[in-house]
């Protein structure tokens, strides 16, 4: 059960769920920059690929142990949404806000150390950013709190 909309999530929770998040995010951006790298993609199909994968596997995680909880595929669509588009999109925001300031990381090839330490940099930041957002959101019954009352 999550807590009221009176009460302060604990900060485990908001860390736990953002690195819930984080992970999706991590593994569909980095997969996203390896395929465009590998199909000589710019960056900007690269980037719209690996935010659009980041969104996809970070909902993917919430959406199947929801469905192994026993919820119906709607109602599993219904609220990996409602759990995690506001902490993936404030992800993806800070952690491409970061890449895409970052010189010269925008033209940086997967095997240069400027690319992955923008990249991880930025997911660091990102989560910095993202954990309070989340503690926010469960302490007023949204985001994964929503998750939270189904297992």
């Amino acid at each position: 059960m999550g807590p009221s909309t009176h009460e302060a999530a604990p900060w485990s929770m908001a860390v736990k769920a953002t690195l819930h998040c984080l992970t999706g995010c991590a593994i569909g951006e980095i997969l996203g920059m390896v395929i465009g790298t590998a199909l000589l993609w710019g960056n900007v199909p690269t980037m719209i690929l690996a935010i659009a994968l980041a969104f996809l596997f970070g909902y993917s995680f919430t959406l199947f142990a929801v469905l192994r909880a026993g919820l119906n595929l709607r109602s599993a669509i219904k609220v990996a949404l409602a759990a995690d588009t506001v902490s993936i999109a404030v992800m993806e925001f800070v952690d491409n806000a970061i890449i895409a300031l970052t010189p010269g990381a925008m033209d940086a090839h997967l095997s240069d150390g400027l690319f992955w330490s923008a990249l991880l940099g930025g997911f660091g930041v990102a989560f910095l950013i993202t954990t309070p957002v989340n503690k926010w959101m469960i302490g007023r019954g949204k985001g994964h709190a929503v998750v939270h009352a189904h297992h």
